[in-house]
């Protein structure tokens, strides 16, 4: 940790199990100029944990990172990092470090050179033999050992991400930011960097926070993950939290994927709603929190909690298949309601064996419990 690190001191909210948080954001706003990128923002960061924040362009998710990165200063609020506030401190002197979109990688120097280069750095000087050890067992962290002669430019676009992370990971910081690392790589490459990304973490114990718009990869990457949108946070939880309990269509829409039917709350009773469609169908499900009768709501229900039948039976409805998807693990079928428009249901394989599937044009009946939908709140 750099010796200029030792901002005032202040009280900071501690863990049920008595750890205090490593980084925190107090109410923290960002302006350029009449854009507010960023408003109110409160969150607290544990050790150790993944934390994504997801949202897509414009939410405010990188400008959070950059102002935990030192990058950009808060026109309001506070920055906390381990406890001492860091509004003020430039970007060298915080015990943080950014891999970024592009990698910012030097060209002109060979791998060993890029990692040690904030090493280099360090007032009072390390010892080169320090510096050498270090950038060793940084590469052999991200399984590059014997590639420290090699030019950037001979390195694959997996090999060059690890690259960027060994020299984030070199200097040991406490937060390792990762601003949508492997957005420039193919769909193979970005799931087995996703797995090494997690068994890096996990190795190492430092605190990661990522930028994504992508949920899939918050989602299969993070302990907890905070949505954003126009600037603001709507819901921090885990991602099964935020899969199985949205609180809101947006978040239900955002992450994963979800048929949303829109309309009006008649009833609210015992943590259980009631949505009349625009159409006049009513459906039940559980009530969102905060939930209250009167106004604009929407069911959620997840296309795999959707069943497929040929024959009806009762409260089921009757749909017209459009379309038929094989997914390998499951088929994707797009069918259609008269009155509630088009559906996504996923079939898994398994049901796919033990009875008739269906192709376009045909007749089929849907159904759901009443627990597998969500009465939501209208954005």
């Amino acid at each position: 940790m750099a010796p200029e690190f030792a901002a005032t001191q202040y009280r900071t909210s501690v863990r049920s199990d008595g750890v205090p948080p490593v980084a925190e954001l107090r109410a923290v706003s960002k302006s350029f100029g009449d854009v507010l990128a960023a408003q109110d923002l409160d969150l607290s960061i544990t050790p150790g944990e993944f934390l994504s924040f997801l949202g897509p362009s414009g939410c405010g998710k990188t400008t959070a990172l950059r102002m935990l990165a030192g990058f950009e200063t808060p026109t309001r609020g506070e920055v906390l990092i381990d406890g001492q506030r860091v509004n003020d401190l430039e970007p060298f002197r915080r015990p943080v470090n950014m891999v970024f979109q592009s990698y910012a990688l030097f060209p002109h120097l060979n791998v060993a050179d890029n990692i040690g280069y904030g090493l280099r750095q360090r007032r009072p000087r390390l010892p080169r033999r320090e510096i050498n050890e270090k950038v060793g067992r940084a590469l052999e962290t991200v399984r590059l050992s014997g590639f420290e002669t090699r030019r950037i430019w001979e390195m694959s676009g997996g090999q060059q991400q690890r690259v960027a992370l060994a020299r984030a990971i070199v200097n040991e910081p406490k937060l390792l930011l990762l601003d949508e690392p492997l957005a420039a790589l193919d769909r193979k490459l970005r799931k087995e960097m996703q797995i090494e990304l997690q068994d890096l973490q996990r190795q190492l114990g430092i605190t990661f926070i990522l930028v994504t718009h992508d949920q899939e990869e918050a989602l299969s990457l993070s302990d907890r993950i905070c949505v954003m949108r126009a600037g603001r946070i709507v819901q921090v939880g885990s991602p099964q939290e935020l899969y199985d309990h949205p609180i809101s269509r947006y978040v239900a829409d955002f992450v994963g994927t979800s048929n949303l039917l829109d309309g009006r709350i008649e009833k609210v009773l015992d943590g259980r709603a009631t949505l009349a469609t625009d159409t006049g169908l009513l459906f039940e499900g559980r009530a969102s929190p905060g939930l209250g009768p009167g106004g604009r709501g929407c069911l959620s229900l997840r296309p795999e909690q959707i069943r497929m039948a040929h024959a009806g039976e009762a409260g089921s409805l009757e749909v017209t298949v459009q379309n038929r998807i094989f997914l390998g693990e499951h088929t994707e079928y797009l069918v259609r309601h008269a009155a509630l428009g088009s559906i996504i249901v996923l079939s898994p394989r398994q049901a796919e064996l033990e009875a008739r599937g269906f192709e376009a044009g045909d007749t089929a009946h849907v159904s759901w419990s009443r627990d597998s939908a969500l009465i939501l709140h209208s954005d």
